[in-house]
């Protein structure tokens, strides 16, 4: 098991991908804490039942306090902070819209969670992460902004933020030991879904995927894992995009 013993947080992991993510870090032997604004107690249950302990936590990572508490409730618990998965985002219940109808206050919501949120994560979990002497920080982005898709153009940017915010920290935080790397889904069925109207642009095709199926979140705990693990030590500030070769860069 890659990572025995290791403390990670995983946000948004009540369903979907960040459930996928809890369970797989419990199989590789870690001590997992799932947070989400929404309750993790069947990702819990699925952690135990994989052989893993769990710290479930209510956590809204748009409210500073909230991350602080996470990341001080998991350090009394577990003693440490190896890893945190920014997992949490906003696209499940999204409404594609054309450009002028597009609601501001969910542009302002949307870029609250996937992009202030996961910066309040980041620096909540730092300081433990300096005193240890490292730690790792996976970003979780999405591949969709290499390619634009139309109706959605909050989500599209918040996640092309998702990349530089990650570039930004891996400079400045490097001299801690601590890696800063992006994880960028392709589509992924995963349950989670846009509400694309009559009206709606249409979203674009998959049939140029070099690898002509459906991506699953378990396409994506693989990549997770290694940059958890030690074997992604000399590796920083990067996007690993997991798309089947939808879009290439």
């Amino acid at each position: 098991m890659q990572l025995q013993d290791k403390v990670v947080i995983v946000t948004g992991a009540a369903t979907h991908i960040g459930q996928a993510y809890a369970v797989r870090l419990a199989q590789e032997g870690a001590k997992v804490v799932a947070c989400d604004i929404l309750d993790c107690g069947t990702t819990a249950e699925m952690v135990m039942e994989a052989g893993g302990e769990v710290l479930p936590l209510i956590t809204d990572v748009t409210k500073e306090e909230d991350t602080l508490k996470m990341a001080r409730q998991t350090v009394e618990r577990f003693g440490r902070i190896d890893c945190i998965v920014n997992n949490a985002g906003i696209f499940d219940g999204l409404t594609a819209r054309p450009m002028m109808d597009v609601d501001m206050a969910e542009w302002d919501r949307v870029y609250e969670v996937n992009v202030k949120g996961m910066f309040l994560c980041c620096r909540a979990v730092f300081p433990y992460m300096k005193e240890q002497g490292g730690g790792k920080i996976i970003n979780i982005g999405s591949g969709i902004w290499l390619q634009g898709m139309p109706g959605v153009p909050h989500y599209v940017s918040s996640k092309a933020a998702v990349m530089g915010l990650t570039r930004t920290l891996a400079k400045e935080l490097g001299q801690f030991n601590i890696n800063v790397n992006t994880l960028a889904p392709g589509g992924t069925d995963s349950g989670a879904k846009i509400d694309r109207g009559d009206d709606a642009p249409v979203s674009p095709t998959r049939a140029g995927r070099s690898i002509p199926r459906t991506e699953t979140p378990d396409d994506l705990t693989g990549t997770m894992v290694f940059l958890a693990s030690t074997d992604s030590d000399f590796i920083t500030g990067q996007m690993i995009t997991i798309n089947g070769g939808d879009a290439l860069y």
